[in-house]
């Protein structure tokens, strides 16, 4: 679990950059206040679509920065078919579950996100019934968590990942189970549950799966939703309202070439959000894409 230190930045990383891309992204929390931007900070890493045409960074890299205290490797892309598939855009695997470990030695929490943008070619994923739920559960679980099963491939090898990320942008709201895969992973020992929702309030696709209360931390993207006041902070306040036991996130992208229409500068983002949520009791941090965008743009790292 994250600990009180984690009242900091939330920063989300593009996985491209760390060395293997199955439909892979890091979110990364940072563990240094930035002047002025006193939430902590995640970085979620993120898969590209096309030709992958950015400088390669491993994810240890981005760990000895001292800059985040959470990642998370996205995406799961393709599930409830019988078939999974780890995107990470052809980078190879061999040394991600060295870096990982290198992460959590650093106090570093590391986590899978499932799901992933509808938009992406790549998603191809549902859970049409409990029995899916079922066995996608014991699929993260030996593939990822802290199980193992003979005939299950560990992607990074004898790692254990600290937990799993709903990134989940349709079929939620058609009932499918998400609600009953969160049941069945939090049943698992040392499982951390988080959600990464999009702005506008509420979510439908991750409505019923929120309603356990088995989420101890919520992602909110202020970016990729027409629907939302990105610069607002009562867009982001009514997760919080909404969620007290959970700690919420304000979720911003860290450079222009990101997001354009969405890019707040730091000034902006502190005077319209931060001042006022960083004031709210379950506050959790700051959430940057990416962290190929935080390099280039200095957003919260300064390396």
């Amino acid at each position: 679990m994250v600990s009180v230190v984690d009242r900091r930045h939330v920063t989300q990383i593009d996985v491209r950059h760390v060395q293997a891309r199955l439909m892979l992204s890091s979110t990364l929390c940072v563990q240094r206040r930035l002047i002025r931007l006193h939430a902590p900070s995640t970085t979620r890493v993120g898969p590209a679509t096309g030709p992958y045409s950015r400088t390669w960074m491993r994810l240890r890299e981005a760990c000895d920065t001292g800059t985040y205290n959470t990642i998370i490797i996205s995406f799961l892309t393709t599930f409830g078919h019988g078939t999974y598939t780890l995107d990470l855009s052809g980078h190879p695997l061999a040394s991600i579950g060295d870096d990982i470990k290198h992460c959590q030695s650093k106090g570093i929490l590391v986590l899978l996100s499932i799901g992933g943008p509808s938009a992406s070619a790549a998603a191809n994923y549902s859970l049409p019934s409990p029995q899916s739920a079922a066995d996608l559960a014991d699929y993260l679980w030996h593939a990822f968590l802290a199980g193992g099963h003979a005939g299950i491939p560990r992607p990074f090898g004898d790692v254990a990942l600290n937990g799993i990320d709903f990134y989940i942008t349709h079929g939620g709201a058609a009932g499918e189970h998400y609600a009953d895969l969160a049941r069945r992973l939090s049943g698992r020992r040392g499982v951390t549950l988080t959600a990464t929702v999009r702005c506008a309030f509420p979510d439908p696709d991750l409505a019923a799966a929120l309603a356990t209360g088995l989420f101890s931390r919520i992602h909110v993207r202020l970016y990729g939703d027409l629907k939302c006041e990105w610069g607002q902070f009562d867009s982001w306040n009514k997760w919080a309202a909404a969620f007290p036991a959970s700690r919420v996130f304000v979720g911003v992208v860290a450079a222009p070439q990101a997001d354009q229409d969405a890019y707040l500068f730091q000034k902006d983002l502190y005077y319209g959000i931060l001042q006022f949520a960083e004031k709210v009791p379950n506050y959790g941090g700051l959430m940057i894409w990416d962290r190929y965008y935080d390099k280039m743009n200095h957003y919260i790292s300064s390396s």
